[in-house]
C-alpha cells in the first residue's frame, strides 16, 4: 500500500477531485481527513470511505478563514496523531469571472480568498505539523490556465491560479531542508460538475475540445492518481515542481485534425 501510515487532510473532498482522492488514498491505505464547506457530501465522502473498509473523519472548514485552517489541521493531529499529506485542494471558478473590465471586486476578492488565500491558509497551519511529523507532502491545485491565458475570460480564477503555482515553487525552496515537499498540480479541462455546469450545451463543450489533443476531458480519477504520486515516497526526489496533467492542451500550438 503506498500510503501506509499516512495521514491526509484533502480540501474540498466532498466532490471532483478532492473525493476521487479521497477514496484512491483510503484505499492505499492512509487515513484521511475529509474538508468541505458543503456538509452533507463532505460527510457522503467519509461514508465511501468507511463503505470500502477505510478510515475518515470530516471537518467543515472555509478555508479562506485562518480559525478554520488552523481547526482541520488540529483535528487531523488530534484525531491521527500527526499530518504527513496535506492536498490543497478546494476552489471556486464564479459564474460571473470575466475579463477586467467586466468582474466586478467582490467576485475578484471572494476568488482569491478561496483559491489563493486558502492555500497560503493550508500551509501556514499545516507546515508545522508536517514538520512535527518529521517532513511530508504537501499537493496545491492550480490550473492549466496558471501556464496558458484563458480563452474563455475568468481573470480572477486564472490569476489565483498562477498565484497558487509561484507560491508553491516558493514553498518548495524554503522548506526542502525540513523534508517538505511541495508541489503543484495543473489539471487540464475536466469532466467534473465545476466546469460542466459552464460547457452546457454539445456546442459549448466541442469548442473546448477541439483544443485538447487526446480529443476528451480529463476524468477527476485521473488527477487522483497525479496527486497519489505526489503524496507517496514514489516522487521523493520531486518538489517545486508544475505537474501538468492536461491531455496535451499545454504542449499544443495549433489545434489537431
Amino acid at each position: 500500500m503506498r500510503l501506509q501510515d499516512k495521514v491526509a487532510l484533502i480540501t474540498g473532498a466532498g466532490s471532483g477531485i478532492g473525493r476521487e482522492t479521497t477514496l484512491l488514498f483510503a484505499a492505499e491505505s492512509a487515513k484521511i481527513v475529509v474538508v468541505d464547506v458543503n456538509d452533507d457530501a463532505g460527510r457522503e465522502t467519509v461514508q465511501m470511505v468507511e463503505e470500502q473498509g477505510g478510515q475518515a473523519a470530516y471537518v467543515h472548514a472555509d478555508i479562506s478563514k485562518a480559525a478554520d485552517c488552523e481547526t482541520m489541521v488540529r483535528v487531523a493531529e488530534e484525531t491521527y496523531g500527526k499530518l504527513n499529506v496535506l492536498f490543497n485542494n478546494a476552489g471556486i471558478s464564479h459564474a460571473n469571472d470575466d475579463d477586467a473590465v467586466a468582474t466586478d471586486e467582490d467576485v475578484w476578492d471572494l476568488t482569491m480568498a478561496i483559491n489563493l488565500k486558502g492555500v497560503f491558509l493550508g500551509c501556514k497551519y499545516g507546515i508545522p505539523a508536517l514538520r512535527r511529523a518529521g517532513g511530508g507532502s504537501i499537493i496545491n491545485t492550480a490550473s492549466f490556465v496558471a501556464l496558458l491565458g484563458a480563452a474563455t475570460p475568468q481573470i480572477a480564477y486564472t490569476a489565483s491560479k498562477g498565484g497558487v503555482l509561484s507560491m508553491t515553487r516558493e514553498l518548495a525552496a524554503i522548506h526542502a531542508r525540513e523534508n517538505i515537499r511541495v508541489n503543484a498540480l495543473c489539471p487540464g479541462p475536466l469532466h467534473t460538475e465545476l466546469l460542466m455546469k459552464y460547457l452546457n450545451t454539445e456546442e459549448k463543450k466541442q469548442r473546448r475540445l477541439v483544443h485538447i489533443p487526446m480529443g476528451r476531458f480529463g476524468q477527476a480519477k485521473e488527477i487522483a492518481q497525479a496527486v497519489l504520486f505526489l503524496a507517496s515516497d514514489e516522487s521523493s526526489f520531486v518538489t517545486g515542481s508544475t505537474f501538468t496533467v492536461d491531455g496535451g492542451i499545454t504542449a499544443a500550438y495549433v489545434t489537431p485534425e
